[in-house]
């Protein structure tokens, strides 16, 4: 799948990157592993994986990493966040409020769906995507209560927006990652190419 693109950057500072950069592996995507602000020049592409959103927040300060996430996407490169890295992406978070890099017009609370022991595999709709329901997983997962104007949401379940787009941000409450289902990551590596 080499196609003279730079390679998908994993953010790789905490939570489950390693099943992103298994997931790209396994489509033949190139990608790199990305712990530092300045490595985003040598990626196309940016995966913000799942985690403890606090964790990562803290790592962004010192290192300067939300200004460059932020540059990054104003400069037209493509960005997909889940679960942690869609509430770092959110305008605004709840329980509790926290600082966020406002990339993608949405409310997001955290943790919504109960803790560790209420993770669940649920089965969703996302017809550009797919004709046929999608497994998701979702573990601490958040819930996204407002959409706003310029997203578009591709993928609900049960009656919640659980995958969002706005421009070259694309936004997941569940894990694609931790599936077999290589439909979402093919999807963002689609945007790597518009």
């Amino acid at each position: 799948m080499n196609n003279g693109h730079k390679p998908i950057g994993v953010l790789a500072i905490q939570g489950d990157f390693a099943m992103h950069a298994k997931m790209l592996e396994r489509i033949g995507a190139p990608y790199m592993l990305v712990k530092h602000a300045c490595q985003l020049a040598e990626v196309g592409g940016l995966i913000m994986p799942g985690g403890e959103s606090t964790t990562m927040l803290k790592f962004f300060s010192k290192e300067g990493m939300g200004r460059a996430i932020t540059e990054f996407v104003a400069a037209g490169q493509p960005v997909f966040g889940t679960c942690a890295g869609a509430i770092l992406l959110a305008k605004e978070v709840l329980n509790p409020a926290q600082e966020r890099l406002g990339l993608l017009d949405i409310t997001i609370e955290r943790n919504a769906y109960g803790r560790q022991v209420d993770s669940s595999v649920r089965q969703g709709e996302c017809p550009k995507l797919s004709p046929r329901p999608l497994e998701m997983v979702f573990i601490r997962a958040p819930i996204i209560r407002r959409v706003g104007e310029p997203v578009q949401v591709l993928g609900r379940c049960d009656g919640l927006p659980v995958l969002v787009e706005q421009g070259n941000v694309l936004a997941a409450t569940f894990h694609p990652e931790l599936t077999e289902d290589e439909t979402v990551h093919r999807y963002f590596i689609e945007k790597l190419s518009r």
